[in-house]
């Protein structure tokens, strides 16, 4: 089948359900449902789901420095809080998968995504109970459907974890859903250049199948454009040391 005509449909079940991280996407997708008819897709083409399992968990890996530089942060008595709007149960797996369990203090993420009716999370996870969740990460949970920049979410977390704007860091590789939103809350803002992947490849297929609107798509080339960032790390998460003093 034509890949825009594939990439459509998985665009439209990422929109309908809010993110790019759905779990049950390809059984959803209808060319996919035709062609393995009648049984079901993730019987069908489970050689190209396990080789996509499989790269994802070769691949997962931190960027140089951070582990080490978040280790010594901490050691300075500076509480690290992470907020992602990505689904809970693909950011508990990132933070296990990554060792970062118990070196962040405060996890916030999306809630899960729905599932069709008659589905529920229990019904797809075979593995055993003690390989979900975090351990000594602290997991809070937002409202499905907040996206960054959301000012409001970011203040509601400064007041949750008694932190002062001005007594707050915020890092991210975003200039739009970071950056934008750090500022706009009065919080210094340090960008993380080295992380940034609006030009490569891999981004332009992210646009294509994402769960964005085409209007928030543009609105994140227009800021990403015009926000300039307080300070920058170009190399590595390491470079953070020296607001830390480390």
């Amino acid at each position: 089948m034509p890949r825009g005509k594939l990439e459509g449909e998985i665009r439209e079940v990422h929109q309908r359900y809010g993110t790019t991280e759905y779990s049950n996407l390809v059984n959803e997708i209808p060319s996919l449902i035709q062609l393995a008819s009648p049984e079901h897709p993730h019987v069908v083409f489970s050689r190209a789901i396990e080789a996509f399992r499989a790269t994802r968990r070769n691949s997962i890996r931190l960027y140089s420095d951070v582990f080490e530089t978040l280790s010594a942060i901490r050691t300075r008595g500076v509480r690290v809080v992470a907020y992602t709007e990505s689904p809970a149960y693909w950011t508990e797996w990132r933070i296990r998968k990554t060792r970062l369990d118990g070196l962040i203090d405060v996890l916030y993420s999306s809630e899960d995504h729905d599932f069709p009716e008659g589905t529920t999370v229990a019904s797809i996870r075979t593995q055993p109970l003690d390989t979900y969740g975090l351990t000594n990460t602290i997991h809070k949970t937002l409202p499905r459907g907040l996206r960054k920049p959301n000012t409001e979410v970011l203040r509601k977390i400064l007041s949750v974890e008694n932190a002062s704007s001005e007594d707050a860091v915020y890092i991210g590789d975003s200039l739009m859903k970071d950056i934008a939103m750090a500022q706009d809350a009065g919080v210094l803002d340090i960008h993380a250049a080295y992380g940034v992947a609006h030009e490569r490849s891999e981004y332009e297929l992210l646009r294509r199948v994402t769960h964005w609107t085409d209007a928030e798509v543009e609105r994140e080339k227009s800021i990403h454009r015009n926000v300039i960032a307080t300070f920058s790390l170009s190399t590595s998460f390491g470079e953070v040391g020296r607001f830390f003093e480390l």
